[in-house]
């Protein structure tokens, strides 16, 4: 860069970065016609970029040699210093263009790979054919933790939380549930609730209700996935608080002598930085999927 800072000196008007690549075309074509066309503008347009530079740096740059032209000495050095100035604009655009990934990786709830998830594989490939889509299926606290960590591209979680993160995209409808054959009527101590392992925000939902309708809580059983905890309803080990968009599981029953407790939202969340294309196709596929639920349960 010591050409330029030499040339330019304490002016403070910089070069015009267009201007540089038309001087750096014509050194590389071998001439003004060339460059213009390699470059898709007129001769004089050439000509042009080629005068203001010489205007604004004081120098000749390019003198007629007979029928044709040449780079004179402080041409040349013009020529290799805005080469690689160019080589370092190029570079920085590259880094900070967005582009279509190689690959898309999505976290989901369980139970949700039934019917969300291939809806939203479909969505994805349509527009993204080329692109490589990787699942994880998880509970919600764990996978938006993922997706603030960049660990993962976009994840659908339950909602519930005091500052909701992500794009709604549905609602599931609570209910509790206990085995079909569990009569609670002959629960003379604690309720018993089956839950999922901390941290859930499900969980603590279900203990506050309960406390406020004046029962005791007694955790029978816990797990960190949604079968165990459906395994745990249906052997009658206790009562569960869970969210479902179709009919109640076979081998459980809705408990309807305990009030509702309303729906709680789907969200997508998308790491910082996703492509937005990639994020609002995302945000349709499961926003019409909630619309048409075929789901069996989620958590």
């Amino acid at each position: 860069m010591r050409i330029l800072k030499k040339m330019v000196g304490t002016m403070a008007d910089p070069l015009d970065l267009v201007h540089l690549r038309t001087l750096v075309a014509i050194a590389e074509t071998g001439g003004f016609r060339r460059a213009a066309d390699s470059l898709h503008l007129s001769q004089p347009t050439v000509s042009q970029h080629v005068r203001l530079l010489e205007k604004r740096l004081k120098q000749s740059l390019v003198v007629k040699d007979g029928r044709g032209s040449r780079f004179t000495a402080a041409g040349e050095r013009l020529v290799l210093e805005a080469k690689r100035l160019l080589t370092a604009q190029d570079e920085v655009l590259q880094r900070f263009s967005v582009s279509t990934p190689e690959k898309i990786t999505i976290g989901s709830t369980e139970h949700a790979a039934d019917g969300l998830l291939p809806e939203l594989l479909g969505a994805l490939r349509s527009a993204y054919p080329d692109v490589w889509v990787q699942f994880r299926i998880d509970r919600s606290t764990s996978l938006a933790e993922s997706v603030s960590k960049g660990a993962l591209d976009l994840a659908v979680v339950l909602g519930g939380n005091a500052e909701p993160t992500g794009a709604e995209v549905g609602s599931l409808n609570l209910r509790w549930v206990a085995a079909a054959d569990r009569d609670l009527s002959q629960v003379d101590s604690a309720m018993p609730l089956v839950a999922f392992e901390e941290p859930c925000g499900l969980r603590r939902r279900a203990i506050a209700k309960l406390d406020e309708l004046g029962h005791g809580v007694t955790v029978s059983a816990e797990s960190g996935n949604l079968d165990g905890v459906l395994a745990a309803a249906r052997a009658g080990l206790g009562i569960a608080l869970l969210p479902f968009s179709g009919p109640v599981p076979s081998g459980l029953r809705e408990v309807t002598s305990l009030p509702s407790m309303g729906d709680i939202d789907v969200r997508l969340v998308s790491r910082r930085g996703l492509d937005t294309d990639v994020e609002q196709a995302a945000v349709d596929a499961v926003s019409a999927h909630f619309q048409h639920p075929r789901l069996v349960g989620v958590a």
